[in-house]
């Protein structure tokens, strides 16, 4: 019994006297190794202050932004082929009438092609009499729209008018001679029409392309252009018109009793064809023309599309190489990485790497390792340790996560390059493990005291 007394006494003197046997637990002191170390409590105003201080998350490479899908340039909309002629087979006798559906009455819009005629003030002069804003274009002083839409004018460069109605071509004309400062007294108008037009064939004295100016232009107006009906019998004469793939009869003898008829209102791309019911070939030829011309455009743009799916796919590999050559290096630590360190009483000890092109927060780094330990570790006792740039100095933000209204706090505190997030252990975790030191070397020592 004495030699037992004796081993606890040794062992108790062991322990009392630090000789290196007992547990020393990890805690966070004033001083480091000579480095001071500021403990501050976290709170929303103090967390505001070390969220504004400058910091930038590493952002990804531009491939993972890119996108090789868009619109092809000059490629347009493939479409779709109009539906063919409606070709009626009948014997001879008088023909149905068949109107297009009214078109809505808009204002002439400009367009590509067109010629335009323009003026500014000037003492003595004529609308042919420009200053020097204007070019002469043999000898008919005007800007041709190019095929992108826009005219050239000296001193002011490229002004884009297709599509625009007069009104509105003059408005932007307007802003900018104002913008740099140039007399805005100017008139516009269009002087040579040739953006839209009408086809008109069969049987008329001269068949060819009749231009649409600011005035609407009416079947009859068309018809007398070309030089008025050439048939020998107007009793079947019919005038097909061909609209947006369809096929529209008037039969000659509604058109000459019908002033509704006559000043039918035709738009852009129409084609009107003067023929008689008994001979249908030279109007299948013509249609047959319109619609040759149109698949050829559908050809030339699957061609395109074509091309141009095959410069996505090659993008699209290059992309896929330059993404996949950035994770394989950076998987090999060749790629600079932002990383958090995990120490003390969590579930998991690691190096977390911050994301890309965005923050992390205390919380996301916290649950990500899986949590504080729920019986040994010391959730009112959380720290994150920053160290100054000069490494003089470290800042320990202390977060009493026992406290559940202090969690919110960990969700805006923003994680930063070298942070180290510590827990301490709980008071009675440090007695456990000092004494599962501490009782073997007590045991040893009574067992060399019996002995």
């Amino acid at each position: 019994m004495k030699r037992i007394l004796l081993a606890i006494l040794v062992g108790t003197s062991l322990l009392a006297s630090g000789c290196g046997v007992t547990y020393n637990s990890a805690t966070v002191r004033d001083q480091a190794n000579g480095t001071n170390v500021n403990v501050v409590t976290l709170t929303p105003m103090i967390a505001n202050q070390a969220n504004s201080a400058a910091f930038k998350p590493r952002a990804l490479p531009a491939a993972f932004y890119a996108v090789s899908s868009g619109s092809a340039n000059g490629a347009g909309s493939t479409g779709s082929l109009p539906a063919l002629p409606y070709i009626p087979n009948e014997v001879q006798r008088e023909r149905v009438l068949r109107l297009p559906p009214a078109l809505r009455k808009e204002p002439y819009r400009i367009g590509v092609g067109d010629v335009v005629l323009l003026a500014t003030k000037q003492a003595g002069t004529t609308v042919a009499e420009l200053t020097g804003l204007l070019a002469a274009q043999n000898q008919r002083q005007g800007y041709t729209v190019r095929d992108d839409g826009s005219i050239a004018v000296p001193d002011l460069g490229t002004i884009r008018i297709a599509g625009l109605t007069i009104n509105e071509a003059e408005n932007r004309l307007f802003d900018e001679l104002v913008r740099n400062q140039i007399d805005p007294a100017f008139s516009l108008e269009v002087s040579d029409f040739r953006s839209q037009r009408v086809v008109v064939g069969g049987s008329v004295a001269n068949t060819g392309v009749i231009p649409i100016g600011l005035n609407t232009l009416t079947l009859d107006t068309a018809i007398s252009q070309s030089g008025g009906v050439t048939l020998s019998t107007e009793r079947f004469g019919i005038i097909r018109l061909y609209r947006d793939g369809r096929l529209y009869e008037i039969p000659l003898s509604d058109y000459r009793s019908r002033q509704d008829i006559q000043n039918l209102p035709l738009t852009n791309g129409d084609a009107v064809f003067v023929d008689t019911t008994y001979d249908l070939d030279n109007a299948l030829k013509f249609y047959k023309a319109q619609l040759d011309v149109i698949s050829q455009k559908r050809i030339a743009r699957s061609a395109a599309l074509e091309e141009l799916q095959a410069e996505f796919e090659v993008r699209n590999g290059a992309m896929a190489d330059a993404r996949s050559n950035f994770l394989a290096r950076l998987e090999l630590g060749a790629e600079g990485r932002d990383y958090a360190y995990v120490t003390g009483e969590f579930s998991t000890q690691t190096r977390v790497p911050l994301p890309f092109n965005k923050t992390a927060s205390l919380a996301d780094i916290i649950y990500e390792v899986g949590g504080v330990k729920p019986i040994t570790g010391n959730s009112g006792q959380v720290y994150v340790l920053r160290a100054t740039e000069k490494n003089d100095a470290v800042t320990a933000f202390h977060l009493d996560m026992a406290n559940v209204g202090n969690i919110p706090l960990a969700t805006k505190f923003v994680v930063k390059p070298n942070d180290v997030i510590f827990a301490e252990e709980q008071p009675i975790t440090k007695w456990s493990r000092a004494l599962e030191q501490f009782f073997p070397t007590l045991i040893g020592a009574a067992t060399s005291a019996s002995n």
